[in-house]
């Protein structure tokens, strides 16, 4: 089996600040710095530092060598990844003395996918194998469409919610991962368990897991239910948080890891990523994770 991830490269733009900007406010920054990030590259490292093999497509700018490199020095394969006239995806991302943040996202070349290059990329997949979706890209509909023609396994964090999802046959979906936000945009309700119960009504075949911020998250399927509490740890930077929970929890599954396991170890993951600056800098390795005592 093969994992693919078709998914945003971005870079980050990151300051910090004492708290995040109100409308009509200007306040300095204390520091900026640059990293490397997008949805779809956070968790294509985060499935590669969980022990995953896992191909990238995507498309980069002419200013995207730096994003390549950064797949290829933690193993992510980039065959598939495109290089196309102008400038790559960006966030400018505000991060406050608590590590809360807000993103403001420019898309690039990520929004520049064709049905040409969906059929290309996916050419190289079978039945079986598992396409890992975020919503950083353009296509996304056509995507699922596609995916599940070849009968693939398509794992989706729906985010950032927006109306192209509205597009999308989410009934194709096998495996959701999505935060109490993503999961009210979905199903309009605001009480985690109203949200579960919602989404199993509305696709009864797939695997929901839930993330609840400080109180933990949930996995729920047709035949049980998993709880699992957080690691509490001082916040520095939330930005690659979920992305890191959802590349371990996907890398735990494939590694037919227990789904108590697979919770745990992307929740600790998780935690090490907050207590730490950036995205792709933050995301631990499997090793960390094993050995933190948090």
């Amino acid at each position: 089996m093969k994992v693919l991830n078709f998914g945003s490269l971005n870079y980050d733009y990151v300051y910090s600040l004492d708290h995040i900007l109100v409308p009509g406010e200007t306040i300095a920054s204390s520091k900026m710095e640059v990293f490397c990030g997008g949805k779809g590259l956070n968790q294509s490292i985060a499935l590669a530092r969980a022990g995953v093999s896992v191909f990238h497509a995507g498309m980069v700018g002419e200013d995207g060598e730096t994003l390549l490199n950064m797949c290829k020095q933690n193993g992510v394969n980039t065959e598939l990844i495109k290089v196309v006239p102008g400038k790559s995806g960006h966030t400018i991302i505000q991060v406050d003395k608590d590590g809360q943040n807000c993103i403001l996202l420019y898309g690039g070349s990520n929004r520049c996918l064709t049905k040409e290059y969906v059929d290309e990329v996916l050419s190289h997949f079978e039945k079986g194998d598992l396409i890992v979706l975020q919503n950083e890209i353009n296509c996304l509909d056509y995507i699922i469409d596609k995916a599940y023609e070849k009968e693939m396994t398509i794992v989706l964090n729906p985010s950032p919610f927006d109306d192209a999802l509205k597009s999308c046959d989410l009934s194709k979906v096998s495996i959701f991962l999505l935060n109490e936000i993503e999961g009210e945009q979905i199903t309009g309700g605001k009480d985690p368990e109203e949200i579960l119960r919602t989404l199993q009504d509305k696709f009864p075949k797939a695997k929901i897991v839930l993330t609840l911020g400080s109180n933990g998250s949930v996995y729920q399927d047709q035949d049980c239910q998993y709880r699992q509490g957080i690691f509490k740890v001082k916040a520095v930077d939330t930005t690659a948080a979920g992305d890191t929970f959802t590349g371990y929890f996907i890398a735990s599954i494939l590694q037919e890891k227990p789904v108590p396991e697979a919770l745990k170890l992307a929740a600790k993951a998780s935690a090490i990523a907050v207590s730490r600056e950036g995205a792709v800098p933050s995301i631990p390795t499997l090793d960390e994770v094993m050995t933190c005592s948090i």
